[in-house]
């Protein structure tokens, strides 16, 4: 199948590309390319090549003879999104929207969309399932719902639109992002040893392995289409809806020397717990290989390897709100993200 991702050089894409390959897809990666800054090894993994353009000019020719897309390519995470509400509704609005109908139009039949489970928002303490109502608490969330919106309404014979709404994830990425929970309160484990918390941890949070994410994503392109047309589907598994404190006991207990201490609750609304019984019992193949302790025992080791240092957790490249603030500021891209020199080219 031939299979063009968007967001390939980002945190997810990185490990996507080359797990799709692995299965024998002849995969297209497409990136704008604004943490190209940004690499380090992991299992001797090089980027690919690239098509370097931002999702709001890809053109019928950039996505001839594919089979099928994996959307990743939209601003990611919550705090990115509330830096610029406007621009995230441009590029993850309306722009996925576009790229969908273009995909359509063209002939594509599979359309795998990359959500979140943070369209659910601030909840009680029932599990949120895929016919749940939603209740995003930002744009990023919003954005996400009017795409599923979107590719509700263009499903048909001829395109099949599949919803992944994807657990927060963790685990190591040549592209990596130390925004997310799990991913920085491991690198605070390793560079200072000790995990400082301003919030009671009280809050919910679902996770899910970035490789299980991939595993995901292979599942519904290679799933029959009565079992994936028009669904949507939690990504993770009911054993790893985890408080935010747990989350932080679980790295602090595996990063020797590391002391985890606690504030009082804040203002965060965020907290949801999400039932994944409808991915394990409709995708065929799926299930989740990994889970909160050995993700942080497999950043130990890899940390390790690295040598990971305090100015390499804190790079502007693995934080992707500092590092746009940072191609802002060095007049790289304008206040709409659009780059004012040559993209940079895949290594």
């Amino acid at each position: 199948m031939r299979v063009i991702v968007t967001g390939s050089d980002g945190y997810i894409g990185a490990r996507l590309v080359p797990y799709l390959t692995a299965r024998g897809h002849d995969v297209v990666p497409v990136d704008a390319g604004f943490y190209a800054d940004g690499w380090l090894p992991l299992d001797g993994v090089v980027p690919p090549p690239t098509i370097r353009k931002d999702v709001r000019d890809l053109d019928d020719r950039d996505l001839r003879d594919a089979d099928a897309i994996v959307h990743l390519g939209e601003l990611s995470n919550d705090p990115l999104g509330q830096f610029d509400p406007a621009l995230t509704y441009e590029v993850n609005y309306h722009g996925s929207a576009t790229l969908a109908r273009r995909a359509k139009r063209l002939g594509i039949p599979r359309f795998v969309y990359s959500s979140s489970c943070s369209v659910y928002g601030a909840a009680d303490d029932d599990a949120r399932t895929e016919t749940s109502a939603v209740a995003p608490q930002t744009a990023y969330a919003e954005c996400k719902i009017l795409v599923e919106r979107a590719l509700g309404a263009l499903a048909d014979d001829r395109f099949s639109p599949t919803i992944l709404r994807n657990a927060t994830a963790f685990g190591p990425s040549p592209r990596m992002r130390f925004d997310i929970v799990l991913n920085n309160l491991a690198g605070l484990a390793w560079t200072t040893r000790e995990i400082r918390m301003v919030s009671d941890g009280s809050p919910w949070r679902p996770l899910v392995h970035v490789l299980d994410i991939c595993h995901a994503f292979a599942c519904a392109l290679e799933a029959p289409r009565n079992r994936v047309h028009n669904e949507a589907f939690n990504v993770g598994d009911d054993r790893q809806n985890y408080r935010v404190r747990d989350i932080a006991e679980i790295v602090g207990a595996t990063f020797p020397g590391c002391a985890v201490t606690f504030g009082s609750l804040n203002g965060d609304r965020r907290s949801y717990q999400v039932s994944f019984e409808k991915i394990h019992a409709r995708l065929p193949g799926f299930r989740c290989a990994r889970d909160a302790a050995t993700g942080a025992a497999e950043l130990h080791a890899w940390f390790e390897t690295l040598s990971l240092d305090r100015a390499g957790f804190e790079f502007r490249a693995f934080t992707r709100l500092k590092q746009l603030e940072h191609l802002r500021a060095t007049g790289r891209i304008d206040e709409r993200l659009r780059w004012r020199e040559a993209l940079p080219v895949a290594a």
